[in-house]
């Protein structure tokens, strides 16, 4: 019975409403890194990252083997980042989009990390945050990595064609990023803590998945844009906040198309988000000068953009307080062939900037 009211007391302080999580001890972005593709490197956020690999092999014999090769060197440089070593970290989830997440058991074979494979797709980012928040404020953990992979060249052949055929592509089509990024979790008492501001993880909303009959591969946006809404609105009703509460609202990989449309249905809802409302997709590329359609994606576009760009700017004091909404495209080679719709998902992860000693 004690068990059971202890379990009881703790979870009153830590859920808020159905979907929703508050993490009381905060804990911390201790270091990231990234890796990114050649064309990535030409994109606005270019001198952000932390390696620009010369081509889209890399030295591989496939571009499957490029994106493992991306996604362990860059979970390797985040622990050393910090100062720490893998006998350090007590875990690592990581995400990809190649079938099986090859992509991560691939790297984690060849590291002494305890692993965990996730899947949302292109939310797989914020899944893992909140996973890794939640495993730290649990006490099941101290240090945790979450690290995530795309690659342009294998998500094609994967979900729509290789791209040696040069298939037309629609104005409503994304770019797979060709991207790895990481991110290492902790509390300031962590002697692997820098001194001076910090970025700590506040809460999140988890998303449900939503299906609006989009049939269409090549018009992810549209269907991902109302699980964004949802989640989003929900995160603003259970912690009892406007969105002017935060400085910028960033969603992953709804795209041009997209992001119109969650901004649209939010501000029929009476939130307004028009002007603090971003996309990972609209930052990572110049669209009109890299022909990217509607913009990018991929499991590593929402965390290569927040690795680069968002978390640097919180650092420098752009932004005191950020919500990253990482959206996903559930969707399969075979679910869309049987002519299945394309469900969809958005975990929302709210960050907070403070001062350091």
């Amino acid at each position: 019975m004690k068990v059971a009211q202890a379990a009881g007391q703790l979870k009153a302080e830590r859920r808020l409403g159905q979907k929703s999580v508050y993490f009381p001890g905060r804990p911390a972005v201790l270091s990231t890194f990234t890796v990114a593709g050649p064309m990535e490197g030409q994109g606005p956020l270019g001198s952000a990252f932390d390696t620009i690999i010369p081509d889209t092999y890399y030295g591989e014999r496939c571009w499957e083997k490029t994106e493992s090769k991306m996604l362990k060197e860059a979970i390797t440089h985040c622990i050393q980042e910090a100062g720490a070593s893998e006998r350090d970290i007590d875990f690592m989830l990581t995400g990809d989009l190649l079938s099986q997440c090859i992509g991560g058991s691939f790297a984690a074979r060849e590291l002494a990390i305890p692993h965990l494979g996730i899947y949302s797709a292109c939310a797989s980012f914020g899944e893992g945050l909140i996973l890794a928040a939640m495993a730290l404020e649990g006490g099941f953990a101290s240090h945790a990595v979450v690290a995530v992979s795309s690659h342009h060249d294998s998500a094609e052949r994967q979900f729509r064609f290789p791209t040696e055929l040069g298939v037309q592509r629609p104005p409503t089509a994304q770019w797979t990023a060709t991207l790895a990024a990481a991110v290492l979790l902790g509390y300031p008492t962590s002697p692997y803590a820098r001194p001076g501001p910090r970025v700590r993880l506040t809460g999140a909303t988890i998303g449900e998945v939503i299906d609006i009959g989009i049939k269409d591969p090549y018009d992810m946006g549209t269907a991902m844009a109302p699980a964004a809404c949802d989640t989003l609105a929900t995160h603003f009703k259970d912690f009892g906040i406007s969105p002017s509460h935060y400085d910028a609202i960033i969603t992953g990989d709804l795209g041009a198309v997209g992001r119109e449309i969650a901004v649209d249905l939010l501000e029929s809802k009476g939130l307004a988000v028009r002007n603090r409302f971003e996309d990972c997709a609209l930052l990572l590329y110049d669209r009109r000068r890299q022909g990217v359609q509607a913009g990018g994606s991929g499991t590593a576009c929402s965390a290569g953009v927040f690795c680069a760009y968002l978390y640097r700017m919180m650092l420098e004091g752009r932004w005191r307080r950020i919500l990253l909404a990482p959206t996903g495209s559930l969707h399969s080679p075979t679910s869309y062939k049987q002519g299945e719709a394309i469900p969809a998902v958005c975990h929302a992860v709210a960050f907070e900037v403070e001062t350091g000693d």
